[in-house]
């Protein structure tokens, strides 16, 4: 799927961009004036198909967005299901607070993705950056 963009457009926003932006307006159903980000479910695709499903106009891209909501791993657990068919992604580092001038408005997420299953996965050059809206009253960000 195509999405409909002029010629020469590139889509390089930054990460206060994205999350104050971008990402707040998805949470809170409102339109997003260019609609450049797909919505996908990251757990059913891998991520070298991730380039056709998230193509933005017709010029080589190294870097895809998409919307995709959090599995849990259980139920009624606060774990995230990260696993794909043929692998799963791995948090690395710490979170990375964003910030609005100085007001905290999201946390951005490193994830590495590796061929196989935990703990013997084999790591790729796949990496993620997962993005979720903060507020000052949530106080210490939340573990995923």
């Amino acid at each position: 799927m195509e999405s409909c963009v002029p010629p020469g457009f590139r889509f390089h926003p930054t990460d206060e961009e994205l999350v104050g932006y971008y990402l707040k307006k998805k949470v809170a159903s409102q339109k997003i004036d260019l609609d450049v980000i797909r919505d996908i479910d990251l757990y059913r695709i891998e991520p070298w198909d991730l380039q056709e499903r998230c193509r933005i106009g017709y010029e080589e891209q190294s870097e895809w967005y998409f919307f995709s909501h959090k599995d849990k791993k259980y139920p009624t657990g606060t774990r995230t299901n990260r696993a794909t068919m043929a692998g799963f992604w791995k948090a690395t580092g710490r979170d990375k607070a964003v910030h609005d001038k100085n007001k905290l408005i999201g946390m951005r997420k490193t994830l590495v993705f590796y061929k196989g299953r935990a703990p013997n996965g084999q790591k790729t050059d796949w990496i993620m950056h997962e993005y979720r809206l903060e507020s000052e009253e949530n106080g210490a960000p939340q573990a995923s």
